[in-house]
């Protein structure tokens, strides 16, 4: 994908010592945090945002976001010269209101969990004749995200005994699931990490059809959708995909052992994906047969995060170990 079909850039693999010690394979370190939002966001929201600028005559984008899907439309909408309007719930950090005024966005606040912003979001669409940015659930923007399996056939010497990342509403995967099939890694494992309260697809998948929470209860707040998308819903079904949830202090242990390891600072819905080596996931799934060892080697997708900084990681500290 080149620049005109984005705002990404292309970001470095890295092999974890740390992490490939403790499961006896090489881990590589997709660095998604490295993008100049903080987060994989940017690949399939700068690509719908550009489809948008070239394809209609916009008064402009709307976007619902616990955060990083609306960092990167205010990020592609300055870029592209479009008014965007960001809807938060209101568990949103303030560091992300402020970011997204840095960035020239309007900013509003509407209920409690994202399902209430999006139910804003799509209020102001109609009245104010906006464009909506799906944060996840639209096929520009898997496309989008499919470009970082495209970016690891073209780093990996072979391709990965497993890939490994967190889902919220489903984008992330949705995206590396479409780009395994189109680089021809469809037998590819893709180990799905959620959190105890935000496992809206393992939830769904245990129940054999796509399941709406009561609440999310979960402090990874930007894993925080009632309902997975129906394209994710899908993809779960595949031989290829196991789902595994872990607890906020797992997640929470994993971002504290992460940002030792490998001096980068991740929000708790990406420690959700790095417990799954930190808190012996992998290794129960090799010991029951579900993943094969030895294993080839791991990617891990670090899908990052805008929404933390050292007084947030304090507060969530505090939260889940209260």
């Amino acid at each position: 994908m080149s620049k005109k079909d984005g705002f990404h850039v292309v970001t470095p693999l890295l092999e974890s010592t740390g992490m490939s010690n403790r499961l006896g394979t090489t881990v590589f370190l997709k660095m998604e945090s490295s993008q100049p939002t903080g987060s994989f966001k940017i690949r399939g929201i700068g690509y719908m945002c550009q489809n948008v600028a070239n394809s209609t005559k916009s008064a402009g984008v709307v976007c619902s976001s616990g955060g990083n899907a609306g960092m990167a439309t205010a990020y592609a909408s300055r870029k592209l010269s479009l008014p965007a309007t960001i809807v938060l719930p209101s568990t949103t950090p303030h560091l992300v209101v402020e970011k997204l005024k840095d960035q020239g966005a309007t900013v509003k606040v509407a209920g409690k969990v994202w399902d209430d912003a999006n139910a804003e979001a799509l209020r102001l669409a109609k009245i104010e004749g906006l464009t909506v940015i799906h944060p996840f659930n639209h096929p520009l923007v898997w496309k989008g995200h499919s470009s970082i399996v495209h970016e690891l056939k073209a780093s990996l010497p072979s391709k990965p005994g497993a890939i490994v990342l967190s889902v919220g509403g489903g984008g992330l995967f949705c995206g590396v699931m479409e780009g395994l099939d189109e680089v021809g890694w469809g037998g590819v494992p893709v180990l799905c990490m959620e959190t105890v309260g935000a496992d809206c697809l393992n939830v769904a998948l245990k129940a054999g059809d796509l399941v709406t929470l009561p609440d999310i209860t979960s402090q990874a707040t930007c894993l925080g959708a009632k309902t997975a998308c129906q394209q994710a819903f899908e993809y779960s079904k595949r031989s290829t995909v196991i789902s595994e949830v872990v607890t906020d202090l797992q997640a929470l242990e994993a971002i504290e052992t992460f940002l030792d390891e490998e001096r980068v600072l991740v929000e708790l819905a990406c420690g959700a994906a790095l417990a799954a080596v930190y808190s012996g996931v992998i290794q129960r799934l090799q010991e029951e047969g579900r993943l094969p060892k030895p294993l080839d080697p791991l990617v891990m997708i670090v899908c990052g995060g805008g929404s933390v900084n050292l007084a947030q990681l304090q507060h969530l500290q505090a939260v889940i170990r209260k």
